[in-house]
């Protein structure tokens, strides 16, 4: 009988061995541990919505609380240790147990104080009235020495208080008293100043300024007042030029007319004395000089003696004319006679 030991077999080994597929599904993890895809992005809807209600409610929050916190007096401003607190107070604002009060000509802008534009749009207008009336006065001075120059600081307050623009508002209101110094910070800017012998201020209309409140006769006036000797030299100048030339082209008229006329006495005289050569002929060889002249020119030409001048002058130069004085019905004429043919012949 063997006396050798027999093996004992494990009894979980031999079962492992025996079920692989137990032992697999033991380490696998189950298929409803991890969601799905559609429930992933489901999820991420869902936290993506509840941050932005978070961030909108928090800032919600934060505005309102913003909103709400007073302003900190104007004299508590430089103070940090405030700044949690309260709201700092604005520009052109004034701060008074945590509520804001703007400056006069400043309306309020949610938590600032913007500049008001009415009243500066008023002050402008008054700024205009102003100016168009002592630039009237001034240039009315200037041109017919009436009007004024120089206006007291008194009188044109005086005068704004009963502007239309300011008729709405009382003497006593903040409007009223702002628009008037917003005014006359203006007027001053624009305006010439001074203080007169009493301390008063006064303003003028600047000279460049009032240039343009001038009529147009009244620059015209001046501006010829003022430059008399030039316009006088060119105004000469013009005359004397104007009179080279007309002398210019009236020689040259009498000279070009004169010889035209000249010729046509000529073929007058000469026609006459061929016409008395002929057998029976009752024409006279010889013509008068005033009825030639009569009948040469024109009315109007007859008013200048110095047309037919010319003519009589180049008449006498030619030595084919003859002019002597002629008993003609009683009276004495001179007439003139060609001889043309007559020298002719003699040559």
């Amino acid at each position: 009988m063997s006396s050798t030991p027999k093996r004992r077999q494990n009894p979980g080994l031999s079962s492992s061995s025996s079920h692989p597929s137990s032992i697999l599904s033991k380490k696998e993890p189950p298929h409803n541990l991890f969601p799905s895809k559609q429930e992933f992005l489901r999820l991420i809807a869902v936290l993506a919505i509840a941050s932005s209600v978070a961030l909108t409610c928090n800032f919600i929050a934060n505005y309102i609380d913003h909103s709400t916190k007073p302003f900190c007096d104007t004299d508590l401003d430089s103070s940090d240790s405030l700044s949690n607190l309260c709201e700092p107070c604005p520009r052109n604002g004034e701060c008074n147990q945590g509520k804001l009060e703007c400056a006069r000509g400043y309306r309020k802008h949610g938590n600032t104080c913007i500049e008001d534009g009415d009243v500066n749009e008023r002050a402008k207008k008054l700024l205009e009235w102003v100016e168009n009336r002592l630039c009237e006065a001034y240039a009315d001075f200037l041109c017919y020495g009436t009007g004024i120059i120089w206006v007291q600081e008194d009188d044109i307050l005086n005068d704004l208080d009963g502007h239309q623009l300011l008729e709405n508002y009382g003497s006593d209101n903040p409007a009223h008293v702002y628009t008037k110094m917003k005014a006359m910070e203006s007027i001053s800017g624009v305006l010439q100043t001074r203080t007169n012998a009493n301390g008063k201020k006064e303003f003028k209309c600047p000279d460049l300024l009032v240039e343009h409140y001038k009529p147009f006769t009244c620059q015209l006036q001046q501006w010829i007042s003022e430059h008399a000797l030039v316009i006088v030299a060119v105004c000469a100048l013009v005359v004397g030029f104007s009179f080279l030339v007309w002398k210019i082209r009236r020689r040259w008229y009498l000279s070009t007319r004169g010889e035209e006329l000249y010729h046509q006495v000529c073929d007058i005289l000469e026609e006459s004395a061929l016409m008395s050569k002929r057998v029976n002929a009752e024409c006279e060889p010889w013509v008068v000089a005033s009825r030639l002249r009569d009948h040469l020119l024109s009315p109007k030409e007859r008013k200048d003696p110095v047309i037919w001048k010319k003519v009589e002058d180049l008449v006498q130069e030619d030595s084919r004319v003859d002019r002597y004085p002629k008993l003609v019905k009683g009276e004495s004429k001179v007439v003139w006679e060609w001889q043309g043919s007559r020298i002719w012949q003699v040559n």
